[in-house]
């Protein structure tokens, strides 16, 4: 018989024994527990839904025209993510915080409007190691009989052929060569002498806008353009002696636009029907200038706005329209920067223009056409001599401006 000492010994182990595997029954609940919950808050819940942001206040809708992220790319905050083309200005998506890329909810070409959704990203810190679920094995717990599996796989490389053999030569020799793959680039087809092909491309929103611009004006304003000559020697010999001190004092380069624009401000300061504007049966007369300066960008022609121009000097002029003008030319420019203008300037002579009629900016009343620099025999004097000329033209709202003002307003520009 087993002594009362032994039977509580003996219960005690079991006892041991039923604590350890409760403890351990308890231990594996707990860890299911944790890998559920790693499940429910996985980075699929905690993805984050962009929509089309607010662009303004006349601005509905656009055109979705390049996303500049795909899905899996990662983006910092304020990260550009998309473009969506309006009829006015390019307005950028950008990223709300650094995160991933996951799903696109609108394509390219698609009309978008303001609040919609747009495309779901994983905020999280780029670069930072995110916690998977199951774990990829690595070099060390990979089995070893893989590779050995994999190398009884590949097919023996064939034996070298003796020098007793012959035939074996003919046969590598003879051996054909492997086709062409279906992903090489097949070179296009001769083009056929006469050929009449037409391309069809649709119009973006800004081109649209521009020709509904141009066309209510053609429509609206009792257009007339009166034109003059400008000796632009005295302008030419300004600028050469003073544009070096000027780029090495301001980094900024001395033209032609910053006179034409100061002459513009004293002229309408003459003249103030042309820097005025009818709304209704009222006119509206302005004492201060937005200048609005048309600048060409692949899209089409904007015309930013210099605003308070009858207060800035030729330096700050300069600088000003080199601001403007690179923002239009790299997509950057805002409803501000378009929003308004009393008189518009524009110089087609960058382009080798000689002569134009450029069509007023409603609800301007008024826009001046500059032109190309070209030699010519003039009168001086009583003698011809060769003189730099330019051809000037103001196109003007004739319910606001009579030929005697416009032909004043151009005589202003007497360089």
């Amino acid at each position: 018989m087993l002594s009362k000492r032994m039977i509580a010994i003996a219960r005690g182990r079991a006892l041991n024994r039923a604590g350890i595997v409760t403890f351990s029954r308890g231990w594996d609940a707990s860890v299911s527990r944790v890998r559920a919950a790693k499940f429910h808050s996985s980075h699929l819940l905690c993805a984050e839904t962009v929509k089309v942001p607010q662009m303004a206040e006349s601005i509905s809708e656009g055109t979705l025209r390049t996303w500049l992220k795909q899905p899996g790319d990662t983006v910092q905050a304020d990260e550009e993510v998309a473009t969506i083309e309006t009829d006015k200005i390019d307005v950028s998506v950008n990223a709300p915080a650094a995160g991933t890329i996951t799903e696109h909810l609108a394509s390219e070409e698609d009309t978008v409007t303001v609040g919609q959704d747009l495309f779901r990203f994983e905020p999280g810190e780029v670069g930072a190691s995110k916690p998977a679920s199951e774990p990829k094995p690595t070099k060390e717990t990979e089995p070893k009989a893989e590779p050995k599996a994999q190398e009884t796989q590949k097919p023996a490389p064939p034996p070298p052929p003796s020098k007793e053999s012959g035939e074996s030569k003919k046969e590598v020799k003879e051996s054909p060569k492997p086709a062409p793959s279906k992903s090489e680039p097949q070179p296009a087809p001769p083009r056929v002498p006469g050929s009449r092909n037409e391309t069809r491309v649709k119009m973006n929103r800004m081109r649209l806008r521009i020709a509904e611009r141009l066309k209510e004006s053609q429509n609206a304003a009792a257009s007339l353009t009166t034109f003059n000559e400008i000796d632009m020697s005295s302008l030419m010999d300004f600028r050469k002696k003073y544009k070096d001190e000027v780029l090495k004092a301001h980094d900024v380069k001395l033209g032609y636009m910053s006179a034409f624009a100061k002459a513009c401000c004293l002229a309408l300061k003459e003249i103030p029907s042309a820097n005025a504007s009818i709304e209704g049966d009222e006119i509206v007369y302005r004492d201060y200038v937005d200048l609005s300066v048309a600048v060409a960008t692949p899209k089409g022609l904007v015309t930013p706005v210099v605003r308070n121009a009858e207060g800035m000097n030729f330096v700050d002029i300069e600088k000003e329209i080199a601001s403007l003008g690179k923002k239009a030319r790299d997509g950057k420019l805002t409803l501000e920067d378009m929003a308004g203008g009393t008189f518009t300037i524009s110089n087609g002579g960058v382009f080798g223009s000689l002569y134009g009629t450029p069509i007023i900016n409603l609800p301007q009343s008024a826009v001046l056409g500059m032109h190309t620099i070209k030699e010519r025999p003039v009168v001086v004097n009583g003698q011809i001599v060769i003189r730099p000329i330019m051809v000037v033209a103001l196109t003007y709202d004739h319910r606001l401006l009579d030929g005697r003002e416009a032909v004043t307003f151009l005589g202003t520009f007497v360089f």
